[in-house]
């Protein structure tokens, strides 16, 4: 078991020490999609989804999920963000549309953002289908994945 560092002497679970880890400036890009019909699309880009701006909700919650996922997640460090960044870009595809969430998560930490970036993206889709289910329910979510981090011992990492 002491190859796996989520591990006590026990093979119980346990959070990582990481008090001994160089604080660095710690970067994680990550990216999921909506795919919606056509009838979402028309409904979100004129402002006519009855619970409001689509957009901007998914955007703040995102923000939120970003700050509360060492709450959500049971190994991650609770950590001061610098910056968290949620951008959206439509794509049509035939008769459908999607839209691609990029979350950008910045800290400066003994530890990664790449949970916090993942949990974002997750939590900003999420609210869109949250916000448009009443107009279909049929809407796909994903894939989420981790684009890339920087800073760290372990180096950068990009897809």
């Amino acid at each position: 078991m002491s190859e796996f560092t989520h591990f006590n002497k026990d093979g119980r679970a346990n959070m990582v020490d990481i008090s001994e880890k160089r604080e660095t400036v710690r970067t994680a890009i990550a990216k999921t999609s909506v795919k919606v019909n056509s009838k979402i699309y028309e409904k979100i880009t004129m402002q006519e989804i009855k619970k409001g701006d689509v957009l901007g909700v998914a955007q703040v919650a995102g923000i939120m999920a970003a700050k509360k996922t060492s709450d959500l997640i049971p190994m991650c460090h609770p950590i001061h963000l610098s910056g968290v960044d949620i951008a959206f870009e439509w794509e049509k595809s035939h008769e459908n549309y999607e839209v691609e969430i990029t979350v950008q998560v910045k800290t400066i930490g003994s530890t990664g953002v790449e949970m916090e970036a993942l949990t974002a993206a997750a939590a900003t889709a999420l609210t869109i289908y949250d916000m448009c289910k009443s107009v279909d329910k049929g809407m796909v979510i994903g894939p989420t994945y981790l684009v890339e981090k920087t800073g760290g011992k372990n180096g950068d990492y990009r897809r």
